[in-house]
């Protein structure tokens, strides 16, 4: 949730924010509106219980003829404290509502618009020259790397099986971006992927986008979309120690989307699918290294990308476009040959303090007072990025070569018949 310090006192640039996303500034004047009367009703309710306290006193040093006119004083004193109360709580919950209903506040620069008004920052590599190239699928089944027919069969649409060196080329891609994360200082985890309603929704994905996430109704847990979820909660309600510099984590884990506004999308192979795995990098900073931040984690996508040699588009994405959590969002694109087109790869989001003011993730500052952090997430490698390793190696003959890079974990080359 944004700052509600920030709202005060400058309301406007929240207002511009909504606007940038597409979204309504009135919002901005109901939290308003929610704020100033939370604030009234607890004043009104903190001088009745004063009230109520100094009349209490009265009673007990009273005389006996005084008495009862005192006690039946207290009495509709108590009442109305238990009046004012009630309506200090509902205030409370329309606040809270009123709150988090506005999606994180934009940092300078965005782009304002929707999803096709992103900006290109840099393009990287030229697009290979292919005679009649053949999409991933007909070249992951042909070399018996990906099977979606058994993964239909099994498990329904947008499921697959990973066979053989298909399985062995995602673990490979995988350990790269472990590797790269250790030794950039990360601290790995295998997080868990079901997590409580308080932790999906402090992340912020149980807004606008609540129907792509799997819920277990008769547990009341979801399943996550991105370890960026479970690694938000690992330090809520706690004060972590920022004295040092960044908390890096590096969250490898399958992940489950159910994909419901993607009817008729990509249909074919693995670029849109139900489960897939990714190591997610995750970070916690104070808020003035953010940005800062935010720029390394896309230097380490751009090491990634550059290991597993494809070419690529990095792009700022427009306001309209970011979940609610991201007050900006850096994707890099790979190229398709068989689309004819660049599709997203990596994902690098700065959520400023609107995660962890949600989540109560703290950290002291140099006199020693607790403070909101900052929290940022980007993608480090995923199962699609198969796409465009498989369309952008392929060779004449059918054969895929294997990037340099991931010929240790892959045990070969080349991936042929």
């Amino acid at each position: 949730m944004i700052d509600l310090k920030l709202l005060r006192e400058d309301p406007d640039r929240v207002r511009a924010s909504q606007r940038a996303r597409g979204e309504d500034p009135g919002l901005v004047d109901a939290l308003l509106a929610a704020d100033t009367a939370r604030r009234a009703a607890i004043s009104a309710a903190d001088n009745l219980r004063a009230e109520q306290k100094a009349a209490s006193k009265r009673v007990g040093s009273a005389s006996p003829e005084d008495r009862p006119a005192l006690l039946a004083t207290a009495k509709e004193l108590a009442e109305r404290v238990k009046a004012a109360e009630a309506d200090q709580a509902a205030a409370e919950q329309a606040m809270t509502a009123a709150h988090m209903a506005i999606g994180n506040v934009i940092v300078d620069g965005v782009p304002a618009g929707g999803e096709d008004d992103f900006v290109v920052l840099e393009t990287v590599g030229d697009p290979p020259t292919l005679d009649d190239p053949k999409d991933h699928l007909e070249l992951g089944e042909a070399l018996g790397l990906i099977d979606m027919e058994r993964g239909a069969k099994v498990s329904g649409s947008r499921f697959y099986f990973l066979t053989g060196f298909g399985a062995l080329l995602q673990l490979g891609i995988m350990q790269l971006a472990v590797r790269l994360a250790t030794d950039a200082g990360f601290t790995l985890m295998i997080p868990p992927v079901l997590v409580r309603p308080e932790v999906m929704a402090g992340t912020g994905f149980l807004g606008a986008h609540a129907d792509e996430i799997y819920r277990l109704e008769a547990d009341d847990m979801y399943l996550v979309g991105t370890s960026e979820v479970p690694l938000a909660g690992y330090h809520s309600d706690e004060i972590v120690d920022l004295s040092d510099g960044p908390l890096r984590y590096a969250g490898w884990s399958t992940c489950f989307r159910r994909e419901a506004g993607s009817y008729g999308k990509d249909t074919r192979g693995i670029i849109r699918v139900h489960q897939f795995d990714k190591v997610e990098g995750f970070v916690y900073c104070k808020p003035e290294d953010a940005e800062a931040e935010h720029q390394r984690l896309l230097g380490w996508q751009r090491e990634m990308l550059a290991a597993i040699e494809v070419p690529y588009r990095v792009i700022d994405i427009a306001a309209g476009d970011l979940g609610s959590s991201a007050a900006r969002k850096f994707d890099c694109e790979a190229w398709v040959p068989t689309q004819g087109t660049y599709r997203e790869l990596t994902s690098t989001s700065n959520c400023t303090t609107f995660q962890a003011r949600r989540l109560s993730t703290r950290y002291r500052d140099e006199n020693g007072k607790p403070q909101i952090a900052a929290t940022l997430n980007g993608t480090l490698a995923t199962t699609r990025w198969l796409v465009a390793i498989l369309e952008n190696h392929q060779q004449p003959d059918g054969s895929v070569r294997v990037p340099e890079a991931l010929v240790p974990y892959v045990g070969r080359s080349v991936l042929s018949r």
